[in-house]
């Protein structure tokens, strides 16, 4: 709503968005970094969803419509413009509590001790990349600040990086500016969290995790580059709690995970980067928001019809409303990911199944009801207000067609589109028989792939640094 308000006081027209009360401080910062200050907003009190009919009604006229005739009809106050310190300015000389205390009380940390960004730290940070300082990735919603090489590297000193991991840092803030990724949506209720995937040399180049715990702390490259991720999110997109960042819950950031290129390669099945179109052996990262998702523990069988079953059972499981992807609010645009540990793989991949017929498979089996579905639409949520069926959606042409083929509403429906909407990575102990699923958040953190450029003299430099 804010956007578009902008864009009508920009033409000369007074606006008035009408804004929850939950999301009063949120849509004040977002004035602030769509250039405007002070957009005029009208409160509606509480939550529409929790009312009944009558309360709604009476707080919007006792309440909304007032804010509404004031915002048309009177000037909002002047606003102020936030100085924000220059890129080489230095903000603080102090004791290493005093720069942390510093940090946190200005919104800069995550509320764990950050390195202080020196200009000797940057420096050797920005000696891993032929890219000037001054290079602009991109602009980051909703603060609509610029990404650069520079404050790429003072985020990656202050998450605990190392200088090598710069190439990656680089890539990563190119993943979140493409507007197909939609980092604007970073800070919405289900408190989604971006999983970052890395493929390629580069893995073990920088010794990245991806065997045993792969998915957990302690590895400095799969930790502090997941740790990057979001106080980038914060100190350049801006997304603050209790501001930006609206996650009803949340979650703490994500490691990286890393694939086990080895297996892939011994299997014959590609790596996620493939998902993208890059080849096997490019240096890769892709990124995608999660709402969630749990372990699948001990799959057992030899055989791939044994072993499936259970992971199209977990793949329903741990989707539900994010249907509205599927059909309905962002029609196709579901993708969950599945990683499965390398002996999985393995013993599917034994049997003449390529990843390509696993997903099939799964996209057959791994279905609900159709009425189910429909539920999850329209009565346990208000995602989607379109009161048609699948079966008269699909016959409009508004979903895929695999939803028309019948009107029965017991007949079983796919949870995506398509098969290769279904991701699968192959990670984590090679010894276990385990899976994870990961419910995907849509089009408000689509799968988005950067290639990782390296240095020219990039084997001189990892030696060198030593």
């Amino acid at each position: 709503m804010l956007r578009a308000s902008a864009a009508a006081e920009a033409a000369g027209f007074p606006s008035s968005s009408l804004v929850c009360s939950g999301f009063l401080g949120q849509g004040a910062t977002t004035s602030v970094g769509l250039g405007m200050p002070n957009l005029p907003m009208a409160e509606v009190p509480g939550h529409p969803d929790a009312q009944t009919d009558r309360e709604l009604r009476d707080n919007v006229a006792s309440v909304t419509v007032r804010g509404v005739i004031e915002n048309l009809t009177q000037a909002p106050p002047a606003g102020t413009a936030i100085q924000e310190p220059g890129p080489d300015d230095v903000v603080l000389e102090g004791s290493f509590e005093e720069i942390n205390r510093f940090y946190y009380e200005n919104g800069w940390s995550d509320g764990l001790p950050i390195v202080p960004p020196t200009r000797d730290k940057v420096e050797a940070f920005l000696g891993f990349t032929d890219l000037p300082a001054g290079h602009v990735i991109g602009r980051l919603l909703p603060d609509n600040r610029e990404a650069t090489v520079w404050n790429v590297a003072v985020n990656g000193v202050m998450a605990g990086c190392r200088p090598r991991y710069m190439p990656v840092l680089v890539a990563l803030a190119e993943a979140m500016a493409d507007p197909h990724y939609g980092v604007e949506h970073s800070g919405n209720t289900p408190g989604s969290e971006t999983l970052i995937v890395i493929n390629g040399p580069i893995i073990k180049d920088l010794a990245f995790n991806f065997e045993q715990g792969a998915l957990r702390d302690g590895f400095q490259a799969n930790t502090s580059i997941g740790r990057w991720w979001r106080l980038y999110l914060r100190n350049v997109a801006g997304f603050l709690p209790h501001r930006n960042d609206k996650a009803t819950f949340g979650n703490t950031w994500r490691v990286v995970l890393a694939e086990n290129e080895d297996v892939l390669e011994r299997i014959g099945w590609p790596p996620v980067s493939a998902d993208f179109g890059h080849a096997r052996g490019e240096n890769v990262v892709s990124i995608s928001r999660f709402t969630g998702g749990d372990v699948i523990a001990s799959v057992f069988g030899q055989k791939p019809e044994e072993m499936l079953p259970y992971l199209a059972d977990a793949l329903v499981s741990q989707t539900g409303w994010q249907l509205v992807f599927t059909v309905g609010y962002a029609d196709g645009d579901y993708s969950p990911l599945l990683v499965l540990s390398p002996i999985l793989a393995e013993t599917i991949a034994k049997a003449g199944w390529s990843k390509d017929d696993v997903r099939q498979w799964l996209f057959e089996h791994a279905r609900i009801p159709a009425s189910k579905f429909e539920r999850y639409l329209g009565e346990f949520t208000n995602l989607y207000s379109g009161k048609r069926s699948l079966y008269e959606r699909a016959r409009s042409g508004k979903a895929n067609a695999v939803f028309g083929e019948s009107e029965d509403p017991d007949r079983l429906v796919p949870i995506v589109c398509d098969p290769t909407d279904i991701r699968i990575a192959v990670a984590g102990d090679p010894g276990r028989t385990n899976a994870q699923v990961f419910s995907h958040n849509g089009t408000l953190g689509y799968p988005t792939a950067r290639a990782i450029r390296l240095p020219a003299d990039w084997q001189a430099k990892l030696a060198a640094a030593e």
